[in-house]
């Protein structure tokens, strides 16, 4: 188990404590979920960097990473969904997207093809992050003028997740094809 894989261990033990404070009605519960959906969030970059940096990728870590990330993104869509922040409609989307590409992804490993992240895939969850983090706090008085931040980049969320799992299988369609 090295240090990568550890972040990404801690990433999912994270998940319960954030629906934990974004769920609780407690004072200050939605800074305190968002302050660990932070850190969560962080960690994800952080594992990779460190995973090939120290020339520590493992296939354990290819295995957990992606898990984790879904587990963490969901439990925040699902969150949101259930405190009538987040339409399902939005969340489903999302979702639906991570299950078809992850599914994509099983078909070309089954083919010996790796698929790895696009730069439209890591975008999409930048601002997947980003959204949730702003609906967490949008509510509270120091919003900056005026401007609803949670809903334009919840916006930019849906538009790259529609963008990059298309993406995903555009490129993918010899694979596709090659199945049927």
């Amino acid at each position: 188990m090295n240090l990568a894989n550890k972040l990404t261990i801690v990433r999912i033990i994270l998940v319960p404590i954030f629906m934990l404070f974004v769920l609780l009605k407690i004072p200050y519960g939605d800074f305190i979920a968002a302050g660990v959906f932070g850190l969560a969030a962080a960690t994800d970059s952080l594992d990779g960097y460190i995973a090939r940096k120290r020339k520590e990728v493992t296939k354990f870590g290819k295995f957990i990473d992606p898990l984790a990330d879904k587990l963490l993104v969901t439990a925040a869509l699902l969150s949101l969904v259930e405190l009538g922040r987040l339409g399902a409609w939005v969340a489903m989307i999302i979702i639906g997207r991570e299950f078809a590409v992850t599914g994509l992804r099983v078909i070309a490993a089954s083919e010996g093809i790796v698929i790895a992240a696009s730069k439209l895939g890591k975008l999409k969850t930048v601002f997947q992050i980003m959204a949730i983090m702003a609906i967490l706090v949008q509510d509270y008085p120091f919003r900056l003028l005026e401007i609803p931040v949670g809903s334009i980049t919840l916006v930019a969320a849906v538009f790259f997740t529609i963008l990059s799992g298309a993406d995903y299988f555009i490129k993918a369609r010899n694979l596709i094809i090659a199945r049927n």
